[in-house]
């Protein structure tokens, strides 16, 4: 695609700095465009924000903090992020999940060692999980394309493809004999926020396997807000603008420009384009189906996390679940909109490996479950036991708390609808009809306007690829409205 002459006046508005909408910034800058993003909120990066939730001196980040995704992004991997500061941090284990036998399984860069920590199920985690972590970078070239395009690299993804349609409780229960390897499948595979028997769950528990075995998890030295500073830094030196508290409440209100990006959900885009949608599109986004939320607990601690087994203690994530039969129940339930008995716990250890977050010889923590949609039920007793289970002493090492329910999730990011952080479930079906059902999901029936939200292919997860593909499609109806 080459790159367009100057304008006059503004090329581009993009609504929303979170990691989509500066990934379509970036990537039309890069391509000569004059552009602007405008951010309701204060700070700019969406997802990508951090801030002293509990403490002075605690930084934590109210929402991504591993990003396993962003480093094997086809995008944002090929920008220069590390000259604006970025420095990506490595924990030993990407992941742990720990057992009512005070063992741990865990997951590292090695798929031997990995392998080797599942016993008489060695060799069929190697069996199935080395062939496609030796395909992974053209698997997730296709997995984060914009679907349902057919795929560049057919050997990988006929690798790929037939065990990622399946449920995911069905594979776990197929490619494994014991417990524990069931379980780690189960808990990867549970970053779906879907029930694990719905088809297509199994892709998310391959594909955090492979970036487990492809880079490891990372997260961003001091914090995620560093993510989107280096992105916003490099936007600005190609000589993109960036205005902050700008709550735009209509279309209307936007300068003129010949595109506009929207990194908003459906639902925000219904808010602020309504009156100029047509009839038919304006009933699709409605129609648009939201997942559940999530209750979120960050913690400041006077001491790490006391685990019962010494192996999570290296590990930058923690999955919380028990068994495989344990996580299946919890996110059935809550997809039926019940309270789940035992929830599956999501729990992040940042300071162990970045002690910049965190007073001297201080800590911090966070750990989120999934909730029914919108719930504004607190969760906070719910979680703190489950990790008392597998880590006896930890309400001892608190100091200070600090909770988003699933409602104050959404008033943190109104794209968290329910507190939906993949904005939108990413059942098989949706992920074809994301917001819409479209060849070009992307294009809005309005002249110049695009979506470019994690409510587009290819969904959820800071890669910024939704941005980059609406920026591409947005780029190609410019190239042609110029020749016309």
């Amino acid at each position: 695609m080459t790159r367009f002459p100057p304008h006059k006046a503004l090329d581009a508005v993009i609504v929303g700095s979170g990691p989509n909408g500066l990934a379509a910034a970036v990537h039309l800058a890069q391509k000569g465009l004059k552009v602007l993003v405008i951010e309701a909120a204060d700070e700019i990066g969406g997802g990508l924000r951090s801030a002293e939730l509990t403490l002075p001196g605690f930084i934590h980040d109210p929402c991504a903090t591993v990003h396993a995704l962003a480093v094997n992004s086809p995008f944002l991997s090929t920008l220069p992020l590390t000259d604006y500061g970025l420095r990506w941090l490595y924990a030993p284990y990407s992941v742990a999940h720990p057992l009512d036998d005070g063992r741990a399984v865990t997951v590292s860069r090695s798929i031997e060692e990995t392998a080797a920590g599942l016993g008489s199920d060695a060799d069929a985690y190697h069996r199935l999980i080395f062939p496609l972590a030796r395909s992974a970078r053209q698997i997730l070239t296709d997995f984060l394309g914009p679907l349902p395009l057919p795929p560049r690299h057919w050997g990988a993804a006929l690798r790929f493809a037939p065990l990622a349609l399946l449920p995911a409780e069905r594979l776990a229960k197929l490619a494994f004999r014991t417990p524990p390897a069931r379980a780690l499948f189960g808990g990867m595979a549970a970053h779906a926020i879907l029930p694990l028997h719905f088809a297509g769950t199994a892709a998310f528990g391959l594909v955090l396997h492979m970036l487990a075995h492809t880079s490891g998890f990372p997260l961003a030295e001091g914090g995620s807000a560093q993510l989107a500073h280096a992105l916003s830094e490099h936007l600005r030196h190609l000589g993109g603008e960036i205005r902050t508290g700008w709550q735009v409440n209509a279309l209307d209100e936007l300068p003129p420009a010949r595109l506009t990006l929207l990194d908003l959900s459906p639902r925000e885009v219904l808010r602020i384009a309504a009156s100029r949608l047509p009839a038919g599109y304006r009933r699709s986004l409605s129609r648009y189906r939201y997942g559940p939320g999530v209750f979120k607990v960050d913690w400041a601690l006077d001491a790490p996390i006391p685990w019962k087994a010494e192996n999570a203690r290296r590990a930058l994530t923690v999955h919380l679940g028990g068994t495989l039969e344990e996580i299946c129940q919890a996110e059935r339930a809550v997809w039926q909109g019940k309270n789940p008995a035992t929830p599956f716990v999501i729990l992040v250890q940042p300071t162990l490996f970045d002690p910049r977050r965190a007073p001297t010889g201080k800590h911090i923590a966070w750990a989120y479950c999934h909730v029914p949609h919108a719930s504004p039920q607190d969760y906070l007793t719910a979680i703190e036991d489950q990790i008392e289970r597998f880590a006896p002493g930890f309400r001892q090492r608190i100091l200070v708390r600090h909770t988003f329910s699933a409602v104050q999730m959404q008033a943190y990011n109104p794209n968290y609808v329910g507190g939906d952080i993949n904005s939108g479930a990413q059942t098989l079906t949706q992920l074809f009809t994301r917001p819409v059902f479209s060849l070009n999901p992307y294009r809005t029936p309005l002249r110049g306007v695009f979506l470019c939200s994690a409510s587009t292919p290819p969904g959820g997860g800071v890669h910024g690829m939704a941005g980059y593909h609406a920026a591409r499609a947005a780029l190609k109806v410019l190239a042609a409205r110029i020749k016309e």
